[in-house]
């Protein structure tokens, strides 16, 4: 027995050895174990950063009601006054209800490149013990809190549309409109330049993103998603439901500039709750976005003013505060990527542009863009969206793009003219897609349900043909 194993040791010691050369190619061979799913914890939430994004979103709500309710209600004359306070709260009160409903689920969970599913419609799975992702890797918010400040933004927006339809528009057409124009360009442009799974998602996941966003279009508080995009659907509107009646015959001066002049102030202080609450954490880059915010608007009301006195030879309290309005618009989409300088001259160049659309361009055109929805955010969201690829060059001060992950940006690098053509795609698709929305909508109401009173209601004023009562009985 002895000898019968003995013949064939050697060829035993040899596969031994083989098998022992092979063992490194065999486990490189084997499929790596799946790592586990990543799932936020309690501790992963900040208590400081929940309580700054509660009152941002207290701000952004306060821009609407009262700030762009007395803005837009000054602007326009006595008997009409009370017709645009109650079409801005009207449509937060509408859209709020619409985003817990379906807006928040079509704009913020993943489906599609262009719109969200439905998972999360009434919001289903949300509850105080879910979280919401912020932009740094393992921080986190209560998800309700993240649900809110969105609502806050899909509130505002459609009432800035209201500007280019004020004093010629029937109020239940409009809410329509409003909650169609919501459903079909809002909710998709924001899941569009918003929606990404996350820091700690996107490298399991690179391809959980918005279509522009995966383009690499920097939007960091609404430039395309709120004022280009509610900017071209007022001038649509516009334009679909012509001119007012006596517009360039009568006298149609705002009625109470320092009702206006109000409202510009709370736009102003809102606005920080817009910009740097848009960073969802309280941090440096949140200061970044404060300040930001805080200088560009100086410099763009200041710009007016010199322009005015210049041009006219008197600056006035309506070019001051339409100066300021338009640098909150032009520094938003910048706001977290610019420096202080460069936020200035994006504010004083967006204000002499914008200068330019209010009161050479629309005349020229002949268009009636009543309170300048088009001439300050459509035209300041555009300037301030391709200011953006220039004031994120980390080369003029900026940010560049932050690294929220290897599969979403590239640290270190910055290529302004690849960031220009991303800012393009940014405002070319939500011009043409709210534009385009917009007019069959428009178009189609006006058909159906007719979007403009009668001319003797129109004369009459909107107060009392839609809604019985006076803004002023003295």
């Amino acid at each position: 027995m002895t000898k019968t194993l003995s013949k064939y040791w050697p060829v035993a010691a040899a596969g031994a050895v083989a098998l022992l050369a092979a063992a490194p190619a065999l486990a490189q061979g084997a499929p790596a174990a799946a790592p586990a799913p990543f799932t936020p914890t309690a501790d992963m939430v900040n208590k400081g950063d929940t309580a700054w994004m509660l009152v941002s979103s207290a701000l952004v709500l306060m821009m609407s009601v009262p700030g762009l309710a007395l803005f837009y209600g000054g602007l326009v004359r006595s008997k009409n006054m009370l017709s645009v306070l109650m079409q801005v709260i009207a449509i937060v009160c509408i859209t709020t209800l619409m985003w817990v409903g379906w807006g928040y689920s079509m704009a913020f969970t993943g489906g599609g490149e262009f719109v969200g599913g439905l998972d999360k419609a009434f919001l289903k799975g949300v509850d105080a013990t879910t979280f919401a992702a912020t932009f740094s890797n393992k921080v986190y918010l209560p998800e309700y809190v993240y649900v809110i400040f969105q609502m806050t933004f899909a509130c505002i927006t459609p009432a800035l549309i209201v500007g280019g339809l004020a004093e010629r528009v029937r109020f239940w057409p409009l809410m329509l409109f409003i909650v169609l124009w919501s459903t079909i360009v809002y909710y998709p442009i924001a899941h569009m330049v918003w929606y990404w799974g996350g820091p700690d998602f996107t490298p399991a996941n690179p391809n959980d993103h918005g279509f522009l966003f995966g383009k690499g279009a920097l939007d960091f508080a609404g430039g395309t998603v709120v004022h280009i995009n509610s900017g071209i659907a007022g001038l649509v509107g516009c334009l679909v439901l012509g001119k007012r009646l006596g517009y360039k015959h009568e006298l149609m001066a705002p009625h109470s500039l320092p009702m206006t002049y109000i409202g510009a102030c709370l736009l102003w202080v809102g606005w920080f709750g817009f910009n740097a609450g848009s960073n969802l954490e309280a941090n440096g880059v949140t200061g970044v976005a404060f300040i930001n915010t805080y200088v560009a608007t100086a410099a763009a009301a200041m710009a007016w003013i010199l322009v005015e006195q210049v041009v006219h030879k008197k600056p006035s309290l309506l070019g001051a505060v339409s100066g300021a309005v338009v640098g909150l618009v032009a520094i938003t989409p910048a706001s977290g990527y610019a420096s202080p300088v460069t936020s200035i001259i994006l504010g004083a160049v967006a204000s002499l542009v914008c200068f330019l659309f209010v009161t050479k361009v629309k005349n020229k055109l002949g268009y009636d863009d009543a309170l300048d929805v088009f001439g300050v955010h459509c035209v300041g969201g555009i300037v301030g969206a391709l200011g953006t690829a220039f004031c994120a060059n980390p080369a003029w001060g900026g940010q560049g793009i932050i690294d929220y992950s290897s599969a979403v940006a590239k640290a270190g690098t910055f290529d302004l003219s690849t960031q220009i053509v991303a800012q393009l795609w940014a405002i070319g698709v939500t011009l043409l897609w709210s534009g385009g929305v917009s007019f069959v909508l428009f178009f189609g109401i006006d058909k159906l349900v007719g979007l403009r009173p009668a001319a003797d209601a129109e004369r009459e004023g909107l107060d009392i043909t839609e809604h019985g009562e006076r803004a002023y009985n003295a």
